[in-house]
């Protein structure tokens, strides 16, 4: 561990080893002086916590928590200058474990989760790079507005948006990033600038999809949307009529009413596995009673519904509380889209594994709408045309995950030529065919060329890494 050596009322230039580095002293003389956050070092009372995210552990020897975008600047050119890892960490919801790492210095942007209305009538919002979602559906509320996000309460602002944003209202509104009007980034050279349509509009595209690659996001600002209360629930079917149910609903989805936004889950491994009930999670954005039920009761007539809790509530209630694994858990996840060519191939497929003993979790969510409708270039999401998008799940301790592989590889295998893409928020490696499936060709090379504008150096490596081209 790196500390600084004093004694005799005088501090000494000396070397400490950092990651296999010599640090000079100076370094940490400067950081101490320059920042206002908060260092947490090994040992520590703070240490053990701050050190893991919520889906990975890890050892590093700084976590640096910054009160101000000053101390924001002070953490880059420390990280930039000892040549140590660099993490970023929002609500620590990445499951390839970004958030942390062994032998560097993690930036833990916690502090930094004001929400701010600018603009009431144009319904203007700022919000802090480390704000979670909840925090902004909480403020939101009384004010009779929301933004198109994810589901989870505790996932943060910043991961969530830079690489896309699936959530209750994705038809009607899009993705989380879409909404984004501007930032503030600190780019590695510990510049701040700002990126909008207006300024640096190459960096404001880059960010809008290309995740933490360009510098870190400090604040966001949002064009919220008036919200009302929401129609929101689950209706369950028999495991044995997945097959109709699921190819039934996404027909139906293809002409719903965009104010509905749906989730399909089945082969629920806590739930019975190949038994387990097919859920369909619905939310119409809206309160009249009558059109929810208008777009929802073709949803309820596909099977036998054997549970039905659908009610009136408010958005910031369809937020779920984040569950952290118990220690030694582990979560793979994969993710990957569909066009409406291969929809019914892919669902045929995902069925007959879902009925199968050892089938990972699965579930299947609407796209299309408001995200379909905008320009294929006009952010670095990829992946505009898809109908649908789907995730598998395996969770388990070590031996179990590892004992899964084989039988997830080949799921894969079969799915491989009716899907395409992958959505960064719902994958647990960063191999360069992970990245490669994010980002197209032609969107990782506009990528790269950014890249090497604001970080030649890829000082933010750990992500799905672009590299500067």
């Amino acid at each position: 561990m790196a500390v600084l050596s004093q004694g005799s009322g005088r501090r000494h230039l000396v070397f400490v080893q950092c990651n296999g580095r010599n640090v000079m002293s100076s370094e940490l003389e400067t950081l101490r002086r320059d920042f206002g956050g908060d260092i947490i070092e090994p040992g520590g009372t703070e240490y053990e916590s701050a050190s893991r995210s919520i889906l990975a552990s890890g050892s590093p020897v700084y976590v640096l928590r910054p009160k101000t975008v000053a101390d924001v600047q002070a953490a880059v050119g420390f990280a930039a200058g000892t040549g140590l890892p660099l993490s970023v960490r929002g609500g620590g919801h990445s499951f390839p474990g970004f958030g942390t790492n062994d032998g560097g210095v993690v930036i833990d942007l916690s502090r930094l989760a004001n929400v701010e209305i600018l603009d009431k009538e144009r319904h203007l919002v700022r919000i802090g790079g480390g704000a979670t979602w909840g925090q902004v559906a909480a403020v939101l509320a009384p004010h009779g507005l929301a933004i198109s996000s994810g589901d989870t309460r505790s996932v943060g602002v910043g991961g969530l948006t830079l690489t896309g944003g699936i959530g209750w209202k994705v038809r009607k509104y899009g993705l989380a990033l879409d909404s984004v009007v501007a930032a503030e980034v600190v780019t590695a050279n510990a510049e701040v600038v700002r990126a909008s349509a207006e300024v640096n509009p190459e960096l404001f595209w880059a960010i809008r999809g290309g995740g933490g690659n360009f510098g870190i996001v400090t604040a966001f600002e949002f064009a919220a949307h008036p919200t009302t209360d929401v129609f929101y629930g689950k209706i369950a079917f028999p495991a044995s009529e997945a097959a109709t149910v699921l190819q039934g609903w996404a027909d139906y989805l293809r002409t719903a009413p965009e104010e509905l936004t749906s989730i399909a889950s089945f082969a629920n491994p806590f739930a019975g596995g190949p038994e387990a009930p097919v859920e369909i999670q619905v939310a119409f954005d809206g309160d009249d009673p009558e059109l929810a039920a208008e777009a929802i009761d073709p949803i309820r007539r596909l099977g036998t519904a054997i549970d039905d809790d659908v009610a009136l509530k408010p958005y910031a209630d369809t937020l779920v509380d984040g569950a952290t694994p118990p220690p030694g858990i582990q979560l793979v996840t994969r993710s990957a889209f569909v066009d409406k060519e291969s929809v019914s191939e892919a669902l045929r497929i995902l069925t007959e594994v879902g009925a199968s003993a050892g089938s990972p979790f699965i579930a299947v969510r609407s796209v299309g709408g408001a995200v379909s409708r905008v320009p294929d270039d006009a952010t670095a999401y990829a992946h505009r045309r898809a109908e649908l998008m789907f995730v598998t799940t395996v969770a388990g301790p070590q031996p179990v995950v590892e004992a899964a592989r084989p039988a997830l590889e080949a799921i894969w295998g079969r799915l491989a030529p009716h899907v395409n893409g992958a959505y960064a928020n719902f994958l647990a490696a960063a191999t360069e065919e992970d990245v490669a499936a994010i980002y197209p060709t032609a969107t990782y090379e506009r990528l790269a060329a950014v890249k090497r504008q604001y970080d030649p150096g890829n000082l933010f490596a750990r992500n799905h890494n672009v590299r500067p081209r």
